[in-house]
């Protein structure tokens, strides 16, 4: 029986991919657990983590800022993540730590380094390679996609959707201040529309569908409501990293920090670069919601 010719890529060994092009975001929490668990000790006699943030650009006082974190490593690297968006790879994080001298953890994480990367591209190639959705002529009733009917004014069968300045970021024990907020700024002269997610959003759907939903199309800002119980939410942290990712280094004003009540603990690292609206002040109240109204206001 005749053998079929190899064709062109038969046999060819995939290339490694190129580090400096995949970001940061591709390293999942056990390589970046691992990696604390080299830098994070202080040890006189190897780079630790102090060394990196100086080759990162950190100041002595944002040192000493991430020395009080449980994880001064982790937070180092999300907060290079947001400052350098564009710069955050892993091929240049491995550089650094070459140049460091820390051979020590380019070698024992040189493979999950590699397996988280070839995953993110993978995934980010399955997603360019997924084919424009036509929908099926059908003569039955419309059909509604699951990201049509969420709120309590969307049309049920696609035909409108609707519309809000601004989606509220907050946990459940903050209610009482959104419910100011809806005083303040949708019953007062500014005639803002907000979304509230208790009030505005339909029960039944992914809450992390439906918040990305509305932050990427519906919504024309966020507000960020700050206080020690959105520390421990994990749906306001999902909300406001993705709401950070659609605009790095808040360069389009789409993310607004209000900070609601006295903090004991820090202030969220990924949000101190963005000027807040802080409700705690006393000498700057009686402007607070002129601000925040005229920030979401803005074109």
């Amino acid at each position: 029986m005749a053998t079929a010719p190899a064709g062109p890529d038969a046999g060819r060994v995939p290339s490694p991919p190129d580090l400096h092009a995949v970001p940061m975001v591709a390293l999942n929490y056990g390589v970046r657990r691992r990696l604390g668990l080299y830098l994070n000790p202080r040890a006189a006699a190897a780079a630790d983590w102090t060394a990196l943030a100086e080759e990162l650009g950190c100041e002595y006082l944002e040192i000493r800022r991430l020395e009080g974190r449980p994880d001064p490593t982790a937070a180092l690297l999300e907060d290079w993540q947001c400052r350098c968006p564009g710069g955050a790879t892993v091929g240049r994080l491995l550089d650094l730590l070459r140049r460091l001298g820390r051979h020590d953890v380019l070698l024992d994480l040189a493979d999950c380094v590699e397996e988280d990367c070839k995953k993110y591209l993978q995934r980010k190639q399955e997603q360019a390679d997924q084919p424009l959705q036509v929908p099926a002529v059908d003569s039955s009733v419309p059909k509604t996609s699951e990201l049509m009917g969420i709120t309590t004014r969307d049309d049920p069968y696609g035909n409108g959707t609707e519309m809000f300045d601004a989606f509220i970021c907050y946990c459940q024990k903050d209610l009482q201040f959104v419910q100011e907020m809806i005083r303040e700024l949708e019953q007062t002269e500014f005639k803002l529309k907000l979304c509230v997610f208790d009030r505005d959003v339909l029960p039944g759907t992914c809450v992390w569908s439906i918040s990305g939903e509305l932050i990427e199309r519906r919504c024309r800002r966020m507000v960020v409501v700050i206080s020690d119980d959105y520390l421990e939410s994990d749906e306001c942290d999902f909300q406001t990293k993705f709401a950070l990712s659609l605009s790095p280094g808040a360069r389009l004003k789409r993310l607004i920090p209000v900070k609601c009540k006295t903090m004991k603990n820090e202030f969220p690292s990924i949000l101190r670069f963005i000027t807040i609206c802080d409700y705690t002040n006393p000498c700057t109240k009686k402007w607070f919601w002129t601000r925040l109204a005229k920030s979401l206001m803005l074109p």
